[in-house]
């Protein structure tokens, strides 16, 4: 029991929670972040797709390994909370935003002629090595991401640990199955993003316990009962949908095929 308490922290249930709610969240987040990957590649010659997509998949996996071994050094620098906060508040933001500008469609792309990075090296190395390289710079952003959203659930090493390891697998093996799920429930990548900016709200608001430590509102924010709240929410606000679109279809399935989910399956069957 006590290893337990060492590996999970004081309240077990709260702990094994939390990992309920990384695998959920940084399960959904490879599916998008495979998504992206997959538009990014898909204006190559057929046969240089599936060895970018190699190469692609092959850096997430690296990144997030890096990541695994940083994140014990990262939680310990403060003002890289509230940073990850603003990044995380930035990346909903940019989804409905983009969202609202679409009309509401679900495709999501990257325009690669408006990268710095690839218009700065493919007339150096081609096309199909500025591709890889900007595939690798997306790779390491989506890694920080992945940081971001464990440390944003617990401050608890063992658990984020977890959180990064989670992310890893996420991308080979948990997140194929949340593609099937989410061609039918097309409104979990809408909920993600939801769970994104309340974990960036949540982040940020590390600013104030750090500069007016031990006021009321402060222990709220730091409080047990603020991390079981965030974590019951994350919970609540991903099944309490499925489950009512799945008796009473609302919010509505799709009945097609998504090319987001598309994209992101043939992602995730290359590595």
């Amino acid at each position: 029991m006590d290893f337990l308490h060492h590996l999970l922290g004081e309240d077990i249930q709260a702990g094994l929670l939390i990992i309920l709610n990384l695998i959920v969240i940084e399960s959904l987040l490879s599916v998008d972040n495979a998504a992206v990957l997959a538009t990014m590649v898909i204006d190559l010659p057929k046969e240089q797709r599936s060895k970018a997509l190699r190469y692609g998949i092959l850096g997430a996996y690296v990144f997030r390994g890096i990541c695994l071994f940083l994140a014990a050094w990262l939680v310990k620098i403060w003002w890289l909370k509230p940073l990850g906060g603003l990044y995380l508040l930035y990346l909903a933001f940019d989804y409905f935003k983009g969202k609202s500008e679409e009309g509401g469609s679900e495709e999501e792309t990257v325009n690669k002629n408006e990268s710095w990075i690839y218009k700065s090296t493919v007339g150096l190395v081609g096309t199909f090595w500025a591709t890889v390289a900007l595939v690798e710079v997306m790779d390491l952003a989506f890694s920080i991401d992945n940081v971001f959203a464990a440390v944003a659930f617990t401050d608890h090493v063992f658990l984020i640990y977890t959180g990064v390891f989670i992310g890893i697998l996420a991308m080979r093996f948990v997140a194929q199955a949340f593609v099937k799920l989410m061609e039918k429930f097309t409104f979990l990548e809408t909920v993600a993003f939801v769970v994104i900016g309340v974990l960036g709200v949540k982040l940020t608001a590390s600013l104030y316990t750090h500069f007016f430590p031990g006021t009321p509102f402060s222990e709220i924010l730091e409080g047990k009962s603020m991390d079981l709240f965030v974590s019951l929410f994350t919970v609540a606000v991903f099944i309490i949908p499925v489950i009512s679109s799945a008796l009473f279809n609302f919010p509505k399935k799709q009945i097609t095929n998504l090319e987001v989910t598309r994209d992101a399956e043939k992602v995730l069957d290359k590595s």
